[in-house]
Protein backbone atom coordinates (compact mmCIF):
# COMPACT_ATOMS: atom_id res chain seq x y z
CA UNK A 1 0.00 0.00 0.00
CA UNK A 2 1.33 3.23 -0.83
CA UNK A 3 2.19 5.65 1.77
CA UNK A 4 -0.46 8.17 0.77
CA UNK A 5 -3.08 5.90 0.68
CA UNK A 6 -1.88 4.53 4.21
CA UNK A 7 -2.18 8.25 5.22
CA UNK A 8 -5.48 8.45 3.88
CA UNK A 9 -6.60 5.21 5.66
CA UNK A 10 -5.39 6.56 9.15
CA UNK A 11 -7.13 9.68 9.20
CA UNK A 12 -10.38 8.46 8.16
CA UNK A 13 -9.78 6.36 10.94
CA UNK A 14 -9.46 8.38 13.40
CA UNK A 15 -12.52 11.09 11.82
CA UNK A 16 -14.45 7.60 12.42
CA UNK A 17 -13.21 7.27 15.73
CA UNK A 18 -14.15 11.20 16.63
CA UNK A 19 -17.52 10.52 15.18
CA UNK A 20 -17.76 7.25 17.61
CA UNK A 21 -16.83 9.14 20.52
CA UNK A 22 -18.84 11.76 19.92
CA UNK A 23 -21.84 9.65 20.09
CA UNK A 24 -21.14 7.86 22.77
CA UNK A 25 -20.64 11.10 24.73
CA UNK A 26 -24.21 12.08 24.37
CA UNK A 27 -24.84 8.44 26.09
CA UNK A 28 -24.63 9.52 29.34
CA UNK A 29 -25.14 6.91 32.23
CA UNK A 30 -25.00 9.42 35.34
CA UNK A 31 -25.03 13.03 34.91
CA UNK A 32 -23.95 15.52 37.56
CA UNK A 33 -25.46 18.71 38.12
CA UNK A 34 -22.74 21.29 37.46
CA UNK A 35 -21.47 19.10 34.33
CA UNK A 36 -19.63 15.74 34.13
CA UNK A 37 -20.94 12.81 33.41
CA UNK A 38 -20.30 8.46 33.13
CA UNK A 39 -20.80 7.77 29.59
CA UNK A 40 -20.57 4.74 27.74
CA UNK A 41 -16.92 4.46 26.81
CA UNK A 42 -16.62 7.91 24.78
CA UNK A 43 -13.12 8.41 25.63
CA UNK A 44 -11.95 5.08 24.53
CA UNK A 45 -12.39 5.48 20.57
CA UNK A 46 -9.28 8.34 20.98
CA UNK A 47 -7.53 5.99 23.24
CA UNK A 48 -7.66 2.98 20.33
CA UNK A 49 -6.51 5.77 17.42
CA UNK A 50 -3.42 6.03 20.01
CA UNK A 51 -2.92 2.40 20.60
CA UNK A 52 -3.15 1.90 16.68
CA UNK A 53 -1.34 4.75 15.44
CA UNK A 54 0.78 5.88 18.00
CA UNK A 55 1.28 9.41 19.82
CA UNK A 56 1.39 11.58 17.10
CA UNK A 57 -2.24 10.58 15.94
CA UNK A 58 -3.48 9.90 19.21
CA UNK A 59 -2.35 13.57 20.94
CA UNK A 60 -4.01 15.43 17.11
CA UNK A 61 -6.93 12.69 17.28
CA UNK A 62 -7.51 13.68 21.06
CA UNK A 63 -7.00 17.61 20.02
CA UNK A 64 -9.50 17.43 17.28
CA UNK A 65 -11.98 15.45 19.45
CA UNK A 66 -11.35 18.17 22.05
CA UNK A 67 -12.09 21.08 19.60
CA UNK A 68 -15.29 19.45 18.95
CA UNK A 69 -16.16 19.48 22.43
CA UNK A 70 -15.66 22.42 23.03
CA UNK A 71 -17.69 24.05 19.99
CA UNK A 72 -20.91 21.61 20.98
CA UNK A 73 -20.05 22.57 24.88
CA UNK A 74 -19.40 26.26 24.18
CA UNK A 75 -21.88 27.44 26.69
CA UNK A 76 -19.58 26.32 29.57
CA UNK A 77 -17.04 28.18 28.39
CA UNK A 78 -19.32 31.43 28.35
CA UNK A 79 -19.87 30.66 32.13
CA UNK A 80 -16.37 32.01 32.97
CA UNK A 81 -16.13 35.25 33.91
CA UNK A 82 -12.97 36.28 33.00
CA UNK A 83 -10.96 36.28 29.34
CA UNK A 84 -8.66 34.04 32.02
CA UNK A 85 -10.73 31.93 32.86
CA UNK A 86 -12.23 31.20 29.50
CA UNK A 87 -8.63 30.62 28.27
CA UNK A 88 -8.26 28.07 31.43
CA UNK A 89 -11.56 26.42 30.66
CA UNK A 90 -10.85 25.75 26.90
CA UNK A 91 -7.47 24.53 27.72
CA UNK A 92 -7.96 22.23 30.87
CA UNK A 93 -11.62 21.50 30.23
CA UNK A 94 -11.21 20.38 26.44
CA UNK A 95 -7.98 20.97 24.61
CA UNK A 96 -5.38 19.26 27.13
CA UNK A 97 -8.05 16.79 28.85
CA UNK A 98 -9.01 15.25 25.47
CA UNK A 99 -5.44 15.44 23.92
CA UNK A 100 -4.11 13.64 27.18
CA UNK A 101 -6.13 10.81 25.98
CA UNK A 102 -3.70 10.27 23.04
CA UNK A 103 -0.64 9.60 25.17
CA UNK A 104 -1.84 6.10 25.11
CA UNK A 105 0.93 4.58 23.02
CA UNK A 106 3.54 6.18 25.22
CA UNK A 107 2.20 4.24 28.68
CA UNK A 108 1.63 0.98 26.93
CA UNK A 109 5.30 0.81 25.26
CA UNK A 110 7.21 -0.26 28.31
CA UNK A 111 4.44 -3.45 28.93
CA UNK A 112 5.47 -6.99 27.41
CA UNK A 113 1.68 -8.00 27.79
CA UNK A 114 -0.65 -6.08 25.10
CA UNK A 115 -3.25 -6.49 27.95
CA UNK A 116 -1.66 -4.99 30.99
CA UNK A 117 -0.31 -1.87 28.61
CA UNK A 118 -3.86 -1.21 27.21
CA UNK A 119 -5.26 -1.70 30.95
CA UNK A 120 -2.49 0.93 32.65
CA UNK A 121 -2.10 3.12 29.44
CA UNK A 122 -6.10 3.63 29.82
CA UNK A 123 -5.62 4.30 33.70
CA UNK A 124 -2.89 6.70 33.14
CA UNK A 125 -4.20 8.60 30.65
CA UNK A 126 -7.70 8.65 32.82
CA UNK A 127 -5.70 9.97 35.47
CA UNK A 128 -4.24 13.31 33.44
CA UNK A 129 -7.67 13.55 32.23
CA UNK A 130 -8.88 13.72 35.75
CA UNK A 131 -6.00 15.77 36.67
CA UNK A 132 -7.28 18.42 33.85
CA UNK A 133 -10.66 18.97 35.38
CA UNK A 134 -9.47 18.94 38.95
CA UNK A 135 -6.91 21.98 38.34
CA UNK A 136 -10.09 23.31 36.49
CA UNK A 137 -12.04 22.82 39.51
CA UNK A 138 -9.68 24.46 41.69
CA UNK A 139 -8.91 27.87 39.45
CA UNK A 140 -12.08 28.04 37.10
CA UNK A 141 -14.82 26.06 39.37
CA UNK A 142 -14.19 27.06 42.60
CA UNK A 143 -16.99 29.44 42.74
CA UNK A 144 -19.62 26.26 43.00
CA UNK A 145 -17.64 24.67 46.47
CA UNK A 146 -20.01 24.97 49.79
CA UNK A 147 -18.60 27.47 52.72
CA UNK A 148 -16.46 26.07 54.82
CA UNK A 149 -15.29 23.48 51.99
CA UNK A 150 -11.60 23.87 50.80
CA UNK A 151 -11.35 24.20 46.82
CA UNK A 152 -9.38 21.67 46.42
CA UNK A 153 -11.04 18.80 48.37
CA UNK A 154 -14.41 20.37 46.27
CA UNK A 155 -12.65 19.73 43.41
CA UNK A 156 -11.00 16.59 43.90
CA UNK A 157 -14.33 15.06 45.09
CA UNK A 158 -16.59 16.35 42.55
CA UNK A 159 -14.66 15.54 39.65
CA UNK A 160 -13.25 12.26 40.96
CA UNK A 161 -17.35 11.48 41.74
CA UNK A 162 -17.61 10.55 37.52
CA UNK A 163 -14.34 10.53 36.20
CA UNK A 164 -12.68 7.28 38.30
CA UNK A 165 -15.90 5.84 37.80
CA UNK A 166 -15.56 6.39 33.58
CA UNK A 167 -12.04 5.77 33.87
CA UNK A 168 -12.45 2.64 35.58
CA UNK A 169 -15.02 1.16 33.05
CA UNK A 170 -13.20 2.37 30.43
CA UNK A 171 -10.25 0.59 30.96
CA UNK A 172 -12.45 -2.53 31.47
CA UNK A 173 -14.07 -2.31 28.32
CA UNK A 174 -10.24 -1.00 26.74
CA UNK A 175 -8.98 -4.64 27.60
CA UNK A 176 -12.34 -6.25 26.28
CA UNK A 177 -11.80 -4.38 23.32
CA UNK A 178 -7.64 -5.07 23.33
CA UNK A 179 -8.44 -8.85 23.82
CA UNK A 180 -11.49 -9.02 21.04
CA UNK A 181 -10.45 -6.79 18.47
CA UNK A 182 -7.28 -4.99 18.01
CA UNK A 183 -5.91 -8.25 17.26
CA UNK A 184 -7.40 -8.75 14.68
CA UNK A 185 -6.58 -4.95 12.93
CA UNK A 186 -3.88 -4.61 11.12
CA UNK A 187 -0.86 -3.72 13.20
CA UNK A 188 -0.59 -1.49 15.73
CA UNK A 189 1.84 0.20 17.72
CA UNK A 190 1.46 -2.09 20.71
CA UNK A 191 2.48 -4.75 18.35
CA UNK A 192 5.37 -2.87 17.17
Amino acid sequence: MSRSLTKTRVMVECALMIALATILGYIPLFELPQGGSITLFSTLPIMVVGWRHGLKWGVFTGFVHGLIQMMLGFKNVLYCTTIGSMVLCILLDYILAFMALGLVALFAKPFQNHLAGVAVSSVCVGMLRYLCSFLSGILIWGGYAPEGTPVWIYSLTYNGSFMIPEMLITAIAAVVVARLVLPRLPQTTLDK
